[in-house]
C-alpha cells in the first residue's frame, strides 16, 4: 500500500496566509507545507483541500483512478470544488467500515474533539491510521488491536494522542509514525525534526510517496537524557514534552513541600498544571531505588535540589563536617546516583541547572555547591545518551 501525502500542513497550510511569525516566514521550499490530504494507493483520498489536483501532478501522481474521497476534519471546511472525475466527498459514520472494490477497507474512528479517524486497510493486509487536527482517539481498549504499519497526525498539537495509542499497543517499535496538520507551533527545519524526534515520529515534505510497512528509519527516542539551564530558561518545559507522548510517566519532584512558602507553592503549582492528568508524581530524593525498579519513564525535577539535599545529608555547608568526611560522602551519594543511572533500563528525562557560567558565588558554601553541581552534571550527563541545554526557550543539542 502506497501513500502520497499532497499535503502535511495545518488547514490554513505553512505558512499562514498574512502570518508575519517567524516560524511562518522560515516555512520557504521543503518547508512549506499546503493542507493535510492524503492519496492512498491513487484509489483513496483522506481529504479533500484546495490545490489537490496541482498537488498530485506536482508529485508525479493523478487523481484519475480516485474512487472514493472521505473527510476527516470536525467541519466540511470552506467551500473546495471538486475536480472534475472525482466522486462526492462523503464522511464515513463512527464506528462503521467501508470497503472498497479495490480491496481496501476503511474504518471510522471516532475522536474525542470532533471529527473523524479513518484506519485504512490495504489488499494485502498493511494497516495505516490517519487522525484530523487537533484529535485523539476515544474509547480505545488495552489489546484492542495489533500495532498500525503506519500512523499519520498532529503529533505536535496532541502529543497525548500518540501516548494513548501506544498505551494500548496501536503504535509499537516499528511503527512509523508521521506528524501531518502542522502548524506554526515551532519553527520548521531542525527543530521541528529534533521536537519530533524526542517522541519517535518524523515529518516528510509535501509530495512524499511512502510504502506503508517498508522498514523506514525511525528515530530512536533517547532512554537516558539531560536537559540543564539556567533558571527560567524553559528547561523544565522542555523535559516536560520529552514525555507528552509516552502513555505513562512517573514524575520525581525532588523540591518537596516548603510549608509557608507561597513562592514555592506557586512554583509548585505551575509545573502540576504542565503536567498531563495521567501523570503520576512522588515527592522524593530517593532517586537509587526508583532507577533500579523497572517501571514507567521517569522525568526527575531536578537535580540541583537533589544535590542540596543530599548535600545537607552529609553537612556538606561546615568547613569542618566538608573536611572529616562530608567531601568523601557526598561524592559517593553522587556516584551511586551514575551508576543507577549506567545500570536502569527505565526512560529517564533529569533536569538540572547550569550555573557554572554565572557570577562567582561570594560565599564558600555557595561556592562548594556550584563546583559540586558541576561535577554531578558532568558525571550524570556521561551517562545519557542525549544532553541538552535549554537557553532562552531554545534547546541545543550537545549530545
Amino acid at each position: 500500500m502506497e501513500v502520497t501525502l499532497l499535503g502535511t500542513g495545518a488547514p490554513a497550510g505553512l505558512p499562514r496566509p498574512g502570518c508575519s511569525c517567524a516560524a511562518c516566514a522560515c516555512a520557504v521550499g521543503e518547508d512549506a507545507r499546503a493542507a493535510t490530504a492524503l492519496l492512498v494507493d491513487g484509489t483513496l483520498l483522506l481529504d479533500l483541500t484546495p490545490g489537490a489536483a496541482f498537488a498530485a501532478a506536482r508529485a508525479g501522481r493523478s487523481l484519475g483512478g480516485v474512487r472514493q474521497v472521505l473527510l476527516s476534519h470536525p467541519h466540511d471546511g470552506p467551500a473546495v470544488e471538486v475536480p472534475a472525475g472525482l466522486p462526492q466527498p462523503a464522511r464515513v459514520p463512527d464506528g462503521r467500515e467501508l470497503a472498497l472494490l479495490t480491496g481496501h477497507r476503511v474504518r471510522a474512528v471516532a475522536m474525542d474533539a470532533g471529527g473523524t479517524g479513518y484506519a485504512v486497510t490495504g489488499p494485502e493486509g498493511q494497516r495505516l491510521l490517519y487522525l484530523p487536527p487537533g484529535g485523539a482517539p476515544a474509547g480505545l481498549e488495552n489489546g484492542s488491536a495489533d500495532s498500525y504499519d503506519m500512523v499519520l497526525l498532529d503529533v505536535v498539537g496532541r502529543p497525548d494522542a500518540l501516548a494513548r495509542l501506544r498505551a494500548v499497543g496501536s503504535v509499537g517499535p516499528a511503527t512509523d509514525v508521521l506528524a501531518v496538520h502542522l502548524d506554526d507551533d515551532l519553527p520548521p527545519g531542525a527543530e521541528l525534526r529534533r521536537r519530533l524526534a524526542t517522541a519517535g515520529a518524523r515529518a516528510v515534505p509535501d509530495g512524499t510517496t511512502l510504502t506503508v510497512g517498508v522498514y523506514e528509519d525511525v528515530p530512536d527516542v533517547p532512554r537516558r537524557t539531560l536537559v540543564l539551564g539556567g533558571a527560567r530558561s524553559g528547561k523544565s518545559v522542555e523535559a516536560e514534552r520529552r514525555l507528552e507522548s509516552f502513555p505513562d510517566v512517573l514524575y520525581v519532584a525532588t523540591g518537596g513541600i516548603r510549608g509557608g512558602d507561597t513562592e514555592w507553592a506557586a512554583r509548585v503549582a505551575l509545573h502540576r498544571e504542565r503536567r498531563p492528568g495521567s501523570w503520576r508524581t512522588t515527592e522524593t530524593c530517593d532517586l537509587v531505588p526508583l532507577l533500579a525498579q523497572d517501571g514507567p519513564a521517569l522525568l526527575v525535577d531536578c537535580l540541583s535540589l537533589w544535590l542540596t539535599d543530599a548535600m545537607d545529608s552529609v553537612g556538606a555547608w561546615d568547613d569542618t563536617e566538608w573536611a572529616s568526611g562530608g567531601e568523601k560522602a557526598l561524592r559517593e551519594r553522587a556516584r551511586e546516583l551514575t551508576d543507577a543511572v549506567r545500570a536502569t533500563r527505565r526512560t529517564v528525562v533529569a533536569v538540572s541547572n547550569e550555573v557554572g557560567s554565572g557570577i562567582v558565588p561570594a560565599t564558600a558554601s555557595g561556592r562548594r555547591y556550584r563546583d559540586e553541581l558541576g561535577r554531578l552534571n558532568a558525571a550524570f550527563a556521561g551517562e545519557c545518551e542525549q544532553v541538552v541545554l535549554v537557553v532562552a526557550g531554545q534547546a541545543v543539542v550537545l549530545r
